[in-house]
C-alpha cells in the first residue's frame, strides 16, 4: 500500500493539481489537512472519478482534514478521545479524522499551529499533543499489533537539521523544546517515523514559505510526518518527500510525504 500525506492548503483551489498528482503518484491513500471548506463544499467527484473514495471534515474555512482511499475506506471516525477545543465557547476544529484503508487506520492530523509563544494558541497546541499521545498509548495498549498510521501537518520540527537556519528560527514557535518534547512523546509511544530513515536530512524539508523566494532558496522546514504504529513500521518498504509537487503556480506550501507498506 502507498500511504501519503499532504496539507494542500485549500482542497478546492487545488483540486485540478491534486487530480494531476494522484493519477502520477499511484498512491493508495492520501490524508489531506487544511482543506478549508466545509464537508458540503469538498471537491468529492475529483476523487470519485479517480476511484476514491473520501471522509472529509470540515467546519469552515479554516483547518479541515479528509482521507481519500482507493483500497477501502470504512469506520470513519471524526477526533480522538480527549482531543481539547479552541475558541469561545470551547469546541473540537476540524483537526483529525480516520478511516480503516486496506487493513490499516490511518488518521489525518492537522496539529495547530501554536501561533506565539505566549499566545493561548500554544498552550493549546501542548495539550493537543499530549492528549493525542495518551490515545496513542491507549490503542497500543489495547492492541499491540494494532495497525495505525499517524499522518500529518505536525507543525513541528523535531530536530535542528529540520529548519534551514536555527537562529532565524530563535524566540518562534515549531522548534521550541516543549513542542519538540510533545513530538517525541508520540514517538515514545510507539509510532516511528517511517519517511526519515529513506528520505534522510538535513536540508530534506517539506514546507517552505509563500514569501521571501523561499523555495528556491531552500530555505524550508520538516513538518510533515507519516508515524507508524509498530506492527506497521515493520512493513515499511521505502518513502520520499515529493518535492517536484512544489514547484510551478498554484502550488501548495508543503509537498506530499509518501511512504510504502508491504501488507498481507
Amino acid at each position: 500500500m502507498r500511504l501519503a500525506t499532504w496539507n494542500v492548503n485549500s482542497v478546492r483551489a487545488r483540486s485540478e493539481r491534486i487530480a494531476a498528482w494522484l493519477r502520477r503518484s499511484d498512491v493508495d491513500v492520501v490524508a489531506l489537512q487544511e482543506t478549508k471548506c466545509r464537508d458540503d463544499q469538498f471537491p468529492t467527484a475529483v476523487f470519485t472519478e479517480l476511484g476514491y473514495e473520501v471522509a472529509h471534515h470540515g467546519l469552515s474555512h479554516w483547518n479541515g482534514v479528509a482521507i481519500a482511499s482507493r483500497v477501502g475506506l470504512s469506520d470513519v471516525q471524526i477526533g480522538f478521545p480527549g482531543q481539547p477545543g479552541w475558541g469561545e465557547p470551547e469546541e473540537a476544529e476540524a483537526r483529525a479524522i480516520s478511516a480503516v484503508c486496506g487493513g490499516v487506520r490511518v488518521w489525518s492530523l492537522y496539529v495547530p499551529n501554536g501561533r506565539e509563544i505566549d499566545h493561548p494558541h500554544y498552550t493549546y497546541k501542548l495539550q493537543w499533543l499530549a492528549r493525542l499521545r495518551e490515545a496513542g498509548e491507549a490503542w497500543l495498549s489495547e492492541d499491540p499489533k494494532a495497525q495505525i498510521a499517524l499522518c500529518g501537518d505536525w507543525n513541528i520540527a523535531p530536530y535542528d537539521e529540520d529548519v534551514w537556519d536555527m537562529a532565524e528560527f530563535e524566540g518562534r514557535t515549531h522548534v521550541t523544546k516543549p513542542e519538540r518534547d510533545a513530538f517525541h512523546a508520540v514517538v515514545d509511544a510507539g509510532f516511528t517515523d517511517v519517511v526519515r530513515p529513506h528520505a534522510p536530512g538535513p536540508g530534506v524539508y517539506t514546507y517552505w514559505d509563500y514569501k521571501g523566494l523561499a523555495f528556491p532558496k531552500r530555505k524550508g522546514m520538516r513538518i510533515d510526518f507519516i508515524l507508524a504504529s509498530p506492527a506497521l513500521a515493520e512493513r515499511a518498504t521505502d518513502a520520499k518527500i515529493d518535492r517536484e509537487e512544489r514547484k510551478g503556480k498554484g502550488a501548495s506550501d508543503h509537498a506530499p510525504v509518501i511512504a510504502d507498506f508491504q501488507l498481507d
